[in-house]
C-alpha cells in the first residue's frame, strides 16, 4: 500500500519542498486516499496513502511518534503488526491508532534498526530520528516493495517510484552501459543497486541503510538464508516435506488476510494460484472474489487459461470474474503499462497484469498473487540443466540456459560509447555464485534467481502493474520463512514430476488433478509475442523517432535487421528480440528522457 519519497540535505541548506510535493503528487496512483507532507530541518518526507489498514485518519502518513521524536513513512503491510503490537504494549509502549505504520515506530523505538528483525511482511520505509538528523530506510526482505534513490552534491532523494524521482528533477538521466549490458542480457533484469539510468540506484532488498546528517552512510544486510541441507531436517521423506512446505504455504495465506477490506486473488489458472485458492477455502474463506484475464488469439497462439480458472473457480465456488482482452486494447493499453513501469521491463505480460489491475481495483484493494514459486520451488525448464552442471562449469552453463545472448552478441547490437568493455552480467553470475552458503549447482541458481532475478522481474512486475491502479498485491510463495524452508529442501524433490515437485503432491491432496498435471502455462498476450498490428506500428515509431537518433544505443544496421523481420528474430529464451530493444526506447520516451 502506498507510495513515500523525501529529500535530505548535507550541505546545510534546507530541503526543496517543492521538489518533493511534485514526487509525491507522481506517486497518487499508489496512494489515492490521502497525502501528506513533513518537513524538519534538513529533512523532507511526503506520502500517498491507499487505505488497508485502520482506515481512520489516525492513520495517516508522515506518521509522528511525539515520544520519541520520530518521524516515518511507510509502504507496504506488516502481516504480524498485531502480535507486534500486543509485545510493543507489554514492554511499555502506548498507542494511538491501530494501524501498521505505528507498529514500525513503536518497534524503531524499541529496538532501533534491528527493527526489521521482528518484521513479517512486505516493506519500504523511510524513519527520520528528529534529534540526531539521522535518516533511516530499509526495505524488506525479498524486494517486493521498491525504495528508489537519487543522489547529488549535497542531497539524497528517495522514493517508491523512478518515475517520482524524475519528477522531482534534478536527476542525471545518462545509461548506464552496465545496467544496459543486464537488460540485453537478462531478459530486462537490471541487478540492484544498479537502474539503466546512472543517476537512480535501489536499495538492495534485507537492507537498512543509516544516513547521517553528513551524507555518510552504512548499509546492513539483515537477512541471507542458507541454500543447504539442515541439521533439523535430517531424516524428512519427501511425505515429510509436502507437509511442511503445505503448513508453511498455508500461513502464508492466512497471513497475507490480514486487512481492514476484504481481500481477493488473480486466478490465472495454473497451479500455483490455484493452490492458494484452495488453501484459503481450505481456511473457511467464503465468497472469495477470484479474477482471471484472457487476451484474442495470434499467428494461431492461444491468449487464454479460461479452462484451468473457471475449473478452480467452480471447484472453490469463489464469485469468479473473467476478462477477455481484445487486441486492439492490447495495444492502446500498452503505453499505459509502460508509463507505470519504474523501470524498462519487456515481459509482455506486464500488459496484462496492467489491465488486469485496471478492472479488479474498480472492486477491490488488496489481492494474493502466484509469483515466485518457480524461483523457489525450481519451476522452470532450464533447471535439471543446472542441476546436472559440475560446479566448476555451473556460471557458464547459467549463462547457456538463461541468458538472453552472449556478450560477444553485444557489440554488433549496439553502439560504442554503450559498451560497457568486458562481461559485466557473466562476472556478476561467477561473484555470486562463488559465495558461500550454496550447497549444489542447483542451490547456488536458485539463490541467484530468488535474491536476484525475480525481484526485478516478476516481483517489480506484479507491484508497478497493480499500484498504477491503487491495488496491493501481496505474495505468499514469497514469505521468508516460506523462503528458507524451500531453500534448505532437497534439490530432488523440487526438481521431481518436472519441477515444483513437492508442490504439486500438495496440489494433489486439495485441487483437480487436472490443473496440477496440465502443461506448464504463462500470462501470454500474443498481439506483443508476434508484433502484430499497433504494437509493432509503435516500436517503429519509437525507434525512428528524433530522440532515438540522438541516442544511438543500437547500430542502425542492427535495427534495421529487427525491423525488416519483426517476428523472426529471438533471444535464445525465445523473447521476441525487436521487443526487447525497441521497449527501452520506447520507456525513455515515455518518461521524458531526451
Amino acid at each position: 500500500m502506498c507510495g513515500l519519497s523525501g529529500e535530505i540535505r548535507f550541505d546545510g541548506g534546507r530541503p526543496d519542498i517543492s521538489g518533493v510535493e511534485r514526487m509525491t503528487d507522481r506517486l497518487a496512483a499508489r496512494g489515492p486516499d490521502g497525502r501528506g507532507l513533513w518537513s524538519q530541518g534538513a529533512v523532507a518526507l511526503g506520502h500517498r496513502r491507499l487505505k488497508i489498514i485502520d482506515l481512520s485518519e489516525h492513520g495517516a502518513q508522515p506518521m509522528t511518534d511525539a515520544e520519541s521524536r520520530l518521524t516515518g513513512v511507510f509502504n507496504g503491510c506488516i502481516y504480524n503488526y498485531r502480535e507486534l503490537r500486543g509485545k510493543l504494549e507489554r514492554l511499555g509502549h502506548r498507542f494511538f491508532s491501530t494501524s501498521d505504520t505505528e507498529v514500525l515506530l513503536k518497534a524503531y523505538r524499541q529496538w532501533g534498526a534491528d527493527c526489521v528483525d521482528h518484521l513479517l511482511g512486505m516493506f519500504a520505509f523511510a524513519l527520520v530520528e528528529q534529534d540526531t538528523g539521522r535518516l533511516v530506510l530499509g526495505r524488506d526482505r525479498l524486494g517486493i516493495k521498491p525504495l528508489y534513490l537519487a543522489g547529488e552534491t549535497g542531497r539524497l532523494r528517495f522514493a517508491s517510484s523512478l518515475p517520482a524521482l524524475l519528477a522531482g528533477g534534478g536527476v542525471d538521466t545518462s545509461l548506464d552501459p552496465q545496467a544496459v549490458h543486464q537488460y540485453l542480457s537478462w531478459h530486462a533484469t537490471v541487478a540492484a543497486p544498479r537502474t539503466v539510468l546512472a543517476g537512480v540506484r535501489k536499495l538492495p532488498p534485507a537492507t537498512v541503510r543509516t544516513v547521517e546528517p553528513d551524507g555518510r552512510h552504512q548499509d546492513h544486510c539483515y537477512w541471507q538464508p542458507s541454500y543447504t541441507r539442515r541439521p533439523e531436517h535430517a531424516g524428512m521423506d519427501a511425505a515429510d516435506w509436502c507437509d511442511a512446505v503445505r503448513d508453511a504455504l498455508r500461513t502464508a495465506v492466512r497471513r497475507r488476510m490480514v486487512a481492514d477490506v476484504p481481500v481477493g486473488v488473480l486466478l490465472s489458472g495454473g497451479l500455483d494460484s490455484s493452490l492458494i485458492v484452495a488453501l484459503l477455502a481450505d481456511e473457511g474463506q467464503a465468497d472469495l472474489a477470484t479474477f482471471s484475464i484472457g487476451f484474442e488469439s495470434e499467428n494461431g497462439e492461444e491468449g487464454d487459461e479460461f479452462t484451468y480458472s473457471d475449473l478452480v473457480a467452480k471447484e472453490f465456488a469463489t464469485d469468479h470474474h473473467q476478462l477477455m482482452v481484445p487486441s486492439d486494447r492490447v495495444s492502446a493499453g500498452l503505453d499505459g503499462a509502460i508509463a507505470a513501469m519504474s523501470e524498462p521491463m519487456v515481459s509482455h505480460d506486464t500488459v496484462a497484469f496492467h489491465l488486469l489491475s485496471e478492472q479488479v481495483a474498480k472492486q477491490l484493494s488488496v489481492v494474493q498473487s502466484g509469483q515466485g514459486a518457480d524461483e523457489i520451488f525450481a519451476g522452470y525448464h532450464w533447471y535439471p540443466d543446472l542441476a546436472a552442471a559440475p560446479r566448476e562449469r555451473e556460471p557458464e552453463t547459467y549463462a547457456d540456459v538463461y541468458f538472453d545472448r552472449p556478450h560477444a552478441d553485444l557489440a554488433r547490437m549496439l553502439q560504442p560509447h554503450m559498451l560497457a568493455g568486458h562481461d559485466v552480467s557473466g562476472d556478476f553470475v561467477r561473484a555470486h555464485m562463488a559465495e558461500p552458503g550454496a550447497e549444489t549447482a542447483l542451490d547456488a541458481a536458485l539463490r541467484l534467481d530468488t535474491h536476484v532475478m525475480m525481484i526485478d522481474d516478476p516481483v517489480k512486475r506484479v507491484d508497478n502493474m497493480t499500484m498504477d491502479w491503487g491495488l496491493e498485491a501481496r505474495v505468499p510463495f514469497l514469505d521468508h520463512e516460506l523462503v528458507e524452508l524451500a531453500a534448505a529442501c532437497p534439490p530432488g524433490l523440487k526438481l521431481a514430476q518436472d519441477g515444483k515437485g513437492v508442490l504439486k503432491d500438495i496440489g494433489r491432496q486439495v485441487l483437480p488433478h487436472s490443473v496440477v498435471d496440465r502443461p506448464k502455462g504463462y500470462f501470454p498476450v500474443p498481439a506483443i509475442r508476434h508484433m502484430a498490428g499497433p504494437v509493432l506500428d509503435r516500436v517503429r515509431e519509437a525507434l525512428s523517432a528524433p530522440e532515438a537518433r540522438r541516442r544511438g544505443i543500437f547500430r542502425e544496421s542492427y535495427v534495421s535487421e529487427l525491423l525488416a523481420a519483426p517476428d523472426t528474430h529471438r533471444t535464445k529464451r525465445g523473447a521476441n528480440a525487436l521487443w526487447q530493444v525497441a521497449l527501452l526506447e520506447i520507456w525513455l520516451q515515455t518518461h521524458g528522457i531526451r
